[in-house]
């Protein structure tokens, strides 16, 4: 069964940016971050060099806050399993610049060996978990 309801996924489709939440040892580490959703995936853009991407390599681990702009501000946190993907990452990266962006169509997909050049992965995070939900109808 679906932890993501229809009201959830439409919230998600909704907002643009997160804060990324993952487990660095000493204390957790939190950024701001572009993500799409994948059915029950989440999809966040980042860069081999990041202490987040480390992290989720290390714990398998990550969530994401997600709240809403508008009042009364809602908001919920995405918790799950995390992996590092390297492979048909094209299109997820195209959809998250369309999205942050702001633009009708995504960009061309790049290879994956355009981006493995550029250090750039993907962080998703499959969502098992659905916490500190405010303001949702």
């Amino acid at each position: 069964m679906s932890v993501l309801s229809p009201r959830l996924e439409e919230f998600l489709d909704a907002q643009i940016v997160g804060v990324l939440a993952t487990d660095c040892g000493d204390e957790p580490l939190q950024s701001v971050v572009y993500y799409v959703r994948d059915g029950e995936r989440l999809l966040i853009s980042s860069t081999t060099a990041r202490r987040k991407v480390k992290d989720v390599e290390r714990t398998g681990w990550a969530s994401l806050c997600v709240m809403g702009f508008e009042r009364p501000f809602p908001s919920a946190t995405f918790s799950g399993p995390a992996t590092i993907l390297t492979r048909d990452i094209g299109p997820p990266m195209a959809a998250i610049a369309q999205r942050f962006m702001g633009a009708d169509e995504p960009p061309e997909p790049q290879t994956d060996e355009a981006l493995a050049g550029v250090g750039r992965v993907i962080i998703a995070i499959t969502v098992e978990r659905v916490a500190a939900v405010s303001w949702m109808d």
